[in-house]
Parts: structure tokens; C-alpha cells; sequence
């Protein structure tokens, strides 16, 4: 098995595992009943879609044409025409 995506959502891992299934691809989400969990287990980097070893290349390609890395690294922009907080 190898790692072909590793996800801070369970949305975005079942998203990408869909899209291989469609394409004809076993995938597997690891981790995802670990979400409940606290304590010890660390808070990001749970979620992983693996693949079988000889379907690497096509999933690779499958998930970058997914594009679910291309958006702003923050979901907040500066530019943003909200007038924000406004007074009781």
C-alpha cells in the first residue's frame, strides 16, 4: 500500500478515495476512526487514502486533477468587503 493523500477532513479523504474508486482503483481511508479520539493522538495528520503499490501513477494524476491543494493557504482574506464587527 502507498500513500497517495493525506487529509486534515474526513470530506476531503472520501473524496478522493470516490474519485479512485470511480476510476477503477481500490482505495483505502486509514485513520478515520480515530477522529473521536483526544488525549495522545495528535490533532492533524490522521487521514490517510493509500493505494495498491501498482496503481500509483494513475491515482497520483487522479488526485492532482482533483486540485484540492489549489486553493488560498488561508480561508480569511484581508480584501474581504464584510464590514465586520458593527456596534449594538
Amino acid at each position: 500500500m502507498q500513500l497517495i493523500y493525506q487529509s486534515n477532513n474526513l470530506f476531503d479523504a472520501h473524496l478522493v478515495k470516490h474519485a479512485l474508486e470511480d476510476a477503477g482503483i481500490p482505495a483505502f481511508v486509514f485513520g478515520e476512526s480515530l477522529l473521536g479520539a483526544g488525549g495522545e493522538l495528535p490533532l492533524f495528520g490522521l487521514l490517510r487514502v493509500c493505494v495498491p503499490d501498482s496503481a500509483t501513477p494513475e491515482a497520483e494524476d487522479i488526485v492532482a486533477a482533483l486540485g484540492l491543494d489549489d486553493g488560498p493557504a488561508d480561508p480569511i482574506l484581508d480584501d474581504d468587503e464584510a464590514p465586520g464587527f458593527l456596534p449594538a
